[in-house]
């Protein structure tokens, strides 16, 4: 079953998306998701002028062989532009596989380890009284695990707590440059806590509760958050520090007991590797998009599970339907899977653009039993939202230190 042909869209129902569509010969196709936010159209050429014409011609259903000919067949092998397209192109040719046989692609995988799929909300506000407030309707709705974040009193545009505000096209302007927040890690040390403290008051412990520090304190800073937390009992805390350096997660991991989720920016195995196997890590945040698609990830998940990690995928509203429902199928079979992050269904017009069925139910995610991975791409409807450059943000301390975002 030779590929004809290999379609690229980019469109822009609410957020920019790279899309892809793989042809056979018999018109069976196959979709994936290949975006890289705020770099976009970098992805496009590179599917467009490199990696395309290298595959017309070859035949769909070996999956294995065009990864490894993607990625080991290029000298310039590794890294976000490169493996966005690789990951691409997997998720299309596991989808082709899934139609060709008749199953869902979680039965290919191996069949499901569970019954649904088990998501965390995301739980945002400008006030402690705001988070709790919509944690209570996030509980209410059947959610069992939440991510908290809070606007820090008297640093604007706080991490993770846009809410109802502007939106990041919005803040670009006519002009689009990336916007710019502040941040003081002081004024978070001092505050955060509070946060927690007082959803446990008010809520207990059968919540299990997140957070997110998006790379933005040293180890020892790290090491100092994870102790004051301690006590409220995390399900995890994400990206305390950044991972370029893997000493700093061995640093955190001597002197707390905080459980800890990375990954979301890992594009191999590789990168995940000294943390799996050192275990100063106990959730990897890798997501089919970024990571090498479902091939790549299955790989991750097994070598993952020999270590006690468990796998909670990225689930940003950068990364499309396609992406999501690739991961419904990775988390259905994966035996050591340990929770989704979860955004909700999108808008009106994300789904205009992508056709999927799937059920928020009692906290977890249920499917379909259809073939493929379960979603399609309306062409037509896509060509009504066109791209628009974007960024996201830029953080600076208050002194104008540029900071992780």
């Amino acid at each position: 079953m030779k590929i004809k042909e290999i379609k690229v869209f980019v469109c822009c129902p609410g957020r920019n998306f790279v899309t892809i569509k793989v042809i056979t010969e018999d018109a069976t196709y196959g979709i994936g998701d290949a975006t890289v936010n705020g770099r976009e159209m970098a992805v496009v050429a590179y599917l467009e002028e490199h990696v395309i014409p290298c595959l017309i011609g070859k035949d769909a259903q070996q999956i294995e062989d065009i990864w490894q000919y993607l990625y080991k067949g290029a000298y310039w092998q590794n890294g976000a532009i490169s493996i966005a397209a690789i990951s691409a192109i997997d998720m299309a040719l596991w989808d082709i596989k899934g139609k060709i046989a008749g199953l869902p692609v979680y039965q290919l995988l191996g069949g499901k380890s569970r019954k649904a799929v088990t998501v965390y909300a995301h739980v945002n506000g400008e006030t402690v009284d705001d988070v709790l407030n919509n944690l209570e309707v996030a509980i209410d709705q059947g959610y069992k695990v939440a991510r908290l974040q809070c606007t820090i009193p008297g640093i604007a545009g706080t991490y993770g707590t846009l809410g109802k505000k502007k939106n990041y096209y919005e803040l670009q302007g006519d002009r689009p440059l990336p916007p710019e927040h502040g941040w003081s890690t002081t004024k978070y040390l001092n505050f955060i806590t509070e946060l927690f403290k007082q959803a446990r008051e008010r809520f207990g412990y059968d919540i299990e509760l997140c957070h997110d520090v998006h790379s933005r304190l040293t180890p020892i800073e790290a090491v100092q958050l994870g102790k004051m937390l301690e006590p409220y009992r995390l399900k995890f805390l994400e990206d305390p520090v950044t991972y370029e350096n893997t000493d700093g997660y061995q640093v955190i991991r001597n002197q707390t007991a905080m459980p800890l989720a990375l990954g979301e920016k890992f594009n191999t195995i590789w990168d995940a590797k000294p943390f799996i196997e050192n275990q100063t890590i106990d959730f990897v945040r890798t997501a089919a998009t970024h990571g090498g698609g479902i091939t790549a990830l299955k790989k991750l998940a097994d070598f993952a599970a020999l270590y006690h990690v468990r796998m909670a995928p990225h689930g940003a509203p950068d990364l499309s339907p396609i992406c999501f429902m690739a991961h419904m199928h990775l988390d259905l079979w994966a035996p050591n899977f340990g929770v989704q992050e979860f955004i909700g269904f999108g808008t009106s017009t994300l789904n205009e653009v992508f056709k999927y069925k799937a059920e928020l139910k009692d906290g977890s995610i249920h499917i379909e039993d259809v073939p493929g991975i379960g979603v399609d791409f309306d062409e037509a409807a896509a060509e009504k939202y066109p791209y628009k450059r974007s960024y996201l943000p830029v953080t600076r301390l208050e002194d104008g230190t540029l900071w992780s975002w």
